[in-house]
């Protein structure tokens, strides 16, 4: 009898193992190399030798060399260190023999001349001026196809992006002789950047000051990506352009519509929506596998630092300029991303770092190892342009029935301020209709023809009806096109064969309002006074400064006061990021940030502050270097309440108690 039990339970579970949801452990497994106790690996930098090690270089300023990285036949990695005394290097290569690393202030060629495993000579192949602010971060060296290489030089940080020493927020591109070129300015905080097997140059920025939401554009020489600091340097000889910070105009129209009046800015290729795929894009890595990742080869994947993650991104190019789509790749890693590298077996090696800039990942350093389990996600492979709306290709085939059904599908378009604060909320956002749907033979893929596309906007297409024949759902069931140009040369659907029944735009979805969304501005009301009220007859009980510092803290861990009490906070919000505060009850802090997380497209608008009775009181969502005064009456319950930073990536490690007594 014992054994009949054993068999069906047996039974019962491989059925429920074979109908479960499947996620994303199912197709991609995150393998974490253990870090031997006193190493603290706080990667700026890869590099994999043909020898099978693994270079890591670190934020500390050491580069170790970790024999056997593939842990194979479950055997340790062991780690021998190369070099040490480093500037902060963000960057490592592997080149004719050597390692090759971006400290600070220059980039080093690091020998080991008598073969003992120890770098014994540092040579400097290139230096550039620092002013000693600390956000003047370096990066590289990539490599171009004719042996010349490329670094990033980040601004400074003065309350606002600042090109404080020479060619700070450029590109630049070195000779093998040492000669140095600038290459393309605009830039802010170009930490990830890639040469393609085209040659085409990417990188991605992160949102801040000019820049409304994370983004990818193309470098070509003499391009401006649009932060206008590092034009302080286009009067020197040698720069590839002539156009002033005078010359930008900051109007908060979108970028795409500023262009033709900004010579040389150059729009994004691929915008990433602030919070909705990322919050800080790091590095580019472009899958060369040959179907032995998955099957999105040729396409790029891109690491987030803050939400300690990697997105993916299919590029295409439309009239000459490139564009696409972004979908969510793959989460869960253990610190934030900012390295990534594929391994001699075409797995992938990350990289990740967080003090200072925190994420997601709770660990303060990591390194793992991202493989293929060779089986293939239901996914959308490709979204592409149409003269009328979009291609989307799968990765199997759809449930047909399910795709020709309008009622599968969600499209909106939306975008970003082009101006000189930092971030900017979601603007000009529009529900959009579906016209007509046509699903190819085989399943495979589907046209959706589409009301109202425009030019330079982002298009959010959501399937979260959409099933494959075995009536799985995808994976990931959204994508976000950036539409630069119409690919107005393909055939143009049948779209009175194939149009679906009229319908009105949907105006609610996904927890947002699309056609009515809330103004930017965070209207006061009883959980946000920001004036002292007058029964208060001008004095409060007690007035609390309360502030922010890098790392998601506030400056304050714990604040007392009495229940009942009038209280007075001012929050100064002394960060480079944006920051709001949010008092909320006991033991709530945990729902209240995930619905902040959830809030969608118009999370930004709302100041992350979700509309529940958990939350107590709270400020806007406040620029970096502002400040506002917020007024209430304490809870006359006494406890410990928490106040936290809400904004998406944030909640989990920038919390304090206020402790409320009688």
């Amino acid at each position: 009898m014992k054994k009949i039990f054993i068999l069906v339970l047996f039974a019962v579970s491989r059925v429920f193992a074979q109908n479960r949801p499947l996620v994303e452990e199912d197709f991609y497994r995150i393998v974490t190399l253990p870090v031997p106790e006193g190493i603290q690996l706080e990667v700026g930098g890869l590099a994999t030798l043909p020898d099978g090690r693994l270079g890591v270089c670190t934020r500390r300023g050491d580069v170790w060399l970790i024999s056997n990285p593939y842990m194979k036949n479950g055997t340790t990695p062991t780690y021998k260190r190369f070099a040490t005394g480093l500037h902060e290097p963000l960057g490592l290569n592997y080149i004719n023999g050597n390692l090759w690393a971006t400290q600070r202030g220059e980039l080093t060629i690091l020998k080991d001349t008598d073969g003992n495993g120890i770098a014994d000579d540092y040579t400097a192949f290139y230096k550039f001026p620092l002013s000693g602010n600390y956000h003047e971060y370096s990066y590289g060296p990539v490599l171009l196809p004719n042996n010349d290489m490329l670094i990033t030089l980040n601004l400074g940080w003065i309350g606002h992006g600042a090109s404080l020493a020479k060619w700070r927020g450029w590109m630049l591109r070195l000779t093998p002789d040492g000669k140095m070129t600038p290459w393309a300015t605009g830039l802010r905080s170009p930490a990830g950047f890639a040469v393609l097997k085209n040659g085409d140059i990417y990188y991605t920025e992160n949102q801040g000051d000019w820049v409304g939401s994370g983004r990818m554009t193309q470098l070509e020489e003499g391009d401006f990506a649009g932060n206008p600091e590092g034009l302080v340097w286009t009067s020197e000889p040698d720069s590839p352009l002539k156009l002033k910070a005078s010359n930008v105009l900051d109007t908060g129209e979108p970028m795409y519509d500023i262009a033709p009046k900004v010579p040389n800015l150059k729009v994004p290729a691929i915008w990433f929506p602030h919070t909705l795929m990322g919050i800080s894009t790091s590095d580019i890595a472009e899958d060369l596998s040959g179907g032995k990742f998955g099957p999105f080869e040729g396409q790029l994947f891109i690491g987030d630092q803050g939400h300690s993650k990697i997105m993916r991104v299919f590029l295409e190019k439309v009239k000459g300029k490139s564009q696409g789509a972004c979908f969510p790749f793959r989460e869960g890693f253990q610190s934030g991303i900012l390295r990534m590298k594929w391994g001699l077996d075409n797995s992938m090696f990350v990289g990740m770092t967080s003090r200072g800039w925190s994420s997601t990942g709770k660990d303060e350093f990591g390194l793992q190892r991202l493989e293929w389990t060779g089986r293939t996600p239901f996914e959308m492979k490709t979204i592409k342009s149409m003269p009328d709306g979009f291609l989307i290709e799968f990765t199997q085939p759809v449930n047909k029935d399910i795709a020709r059904d309008v009622e599968s599908y969600k499209a909106n378009s939306f975008t970003y301020k082009y101006h000189h604060n930092y971030g900017s909320p979601i603007i000009n956002a529009k529900a959009l209709k579906i016209k007509a749907i046509q699903v190819a033979e085989d399943g495979m893929s589907v046209r959706l023809a589409i009301d109202s596309l425009r030019l330079g906007y982002i298009h959010e297409l959501r399937l979260e009806s959409i099933r494959n024949t075995e009536d799985r759902p995808l994976l990931h069931n959204f994508g976000y096109y950036t539409l630069n140009n119409i690919n107005d040369a393909a055939p143009a659907m049948d779209i009175a064969k194939y149009a679906v029944a009229e319908k009105k735009p949907a105006e609610e979805h996904a927890g947002h309002n699309m056609s009515n969304m809330p103004k930017t501005e965070l209207k006061a009301s009883a959980k946000r006074v920001t004036e002292m009220p007058e029964s208060w007859g001008g004095k409060a009980d007690q007035t609390i400064t309360l502030g922010t510092k890098p790392g998601l803290k506030f400056d304050v861990a714990s604040l007392q006061v009495k229940a009942g009490s009038k209280i007075h906070i001012v929050f100064n919000n002394n960060d480079d990021m944006l920051h709001n505060l949010v008092i909320v009850k006991p033991g709530t802090v945990g729902k209240v940030g995930e619905a902040a997380f959830k809030m969608g497209l118009e999370g930004e608008s709302k100041a992350y502050v979700p509309d529940l009775p958990e939350v107590l009181y709270h400020t806007a969502l406040m620029q970096p270097e502002a400040s506002e005064s917020i007024y209430f009456v304490a809870p006359t319950t006494p406890g410990n309440y928490t106040f936290v930073c809400t904004y998406p990536g944030h909640y989990t490690v920038m919390q304090g108690t206020l402790k409320v007594v009688k």
